[in-house]
């Protein structure tokens, strides 16, 4: 790989990651439109565990509460602080990874990695995210989840395994009908992207791990680093302008990506 085929590899998936963009659909776009190479499952890992370093990092105080509470969760005493949190947030993740094994394993992953899905995806849940940011409500907060929530939204979660619909979207798409506020539902959504980012990275690590050398492991680190930085800084951005700004910015930018796509996939 080039040096410039990282850099745009690692920032496609740092600044897409936690936006609701979906970035396993523009990672499999990069090479479709660029004429790249596609990059290798382990550079695949390096730039997942770049990015689940940066969730960790920014809602530290949140990941931290969770796991003092999940030996409470694992016991039952649901009372603990942070053990609710803990158990959602194992409930929410057990959907995907189930759904997940059986499309690695048997291959249907790889044929759902074309344009069209794609481009149907990105529109189709960008105007569903749009409908939900209208109608939800705004009245609940991260400490009214519930773990019938959580089980509600690990299956909203698992429609993130189709590339193009955007695991934080969808995630989010389920908070928002579930009357999460904006900033709730986003939060939300970011953490159960650590262990969904976490068990992905395992999976495929093992594959990967096979065919690495001494100048994968350089591009590795390199691909990691730089998903971490643009990931924490487009999370940051994204937190922030949910203070003020709905997701009809992403909304938007969805319904022209995924209408050009259309354009290019059947024309």
């Amino acid at each position: 790989m080039t040096f410039l085929h990282i850099i745009l590899v690692a920032l496609t998936q740092g600044i897409t990651e936690f936006l609701p963009v979906s970035s396993s659909g523009h990672l499999i776009l990069l090479p479709k439109l660029t004429g790249t190479t596609d990059q290798g499952q382990f550079i695949d890992v390096a730039v997942h565990v770049g990015t689940l370093g940066a969730v960790i990092l920014y809602f530290r105080r949140d990941v931290a509460l969770a796991l003092r509470g999940t030996p409470d969760a694992l016991a039952g005493r649901l009372d603990a602080p942070g053990a609710r949190l803990a158990l959602g947030l194992m409930i929410a993740t057990i959907p995907i990874i189930f759904v997940g094994a059986i499309l690695h394993f048997t291959g249907l992953s790889d044929a759902l990695r074309s344009i069209k899905v794609i481009a149907w995806t990105m529109l189709g849940f960008g105007l569903v995210l749009y409908w939900a940011d209208r109608t939800g409500g705004n009245v609940k907060q991260v400490g009214d989840w519930t773990l019938r929530d959580a089980v509600i939204m690990g299956l909203w979660q698992v429609l993130a395994l189709i590339p193009g619909t955007s695991r934080s979207g969808i995630t989010i798409t389920g908070a928002r009908l579930l009357g999460f506020g904006r900033e709730d539902g986003a939060r939300l959504a970011m953490l159960m992207s650590i262990p969904t980012i976490a068990a992905s990275g395992i999976l495929l690590s093992a594959d990967a791990a096979i065919s690495a050398d001494a100048e994968s492991i350089h591009n590795g680190m390199l691909a990691a680093g730089l998903s971490f930085l643009s990931a924490l800084a487009a999370l940051a951005l994204m937190m922030r302008f949910l203070r003020s700004v709905s997701f009809t910015p992403y909304v938007i930018y969805r319904v022209i990506l995924g209408l050009v796509l259309l354009a290019i996939a059947y024309g």
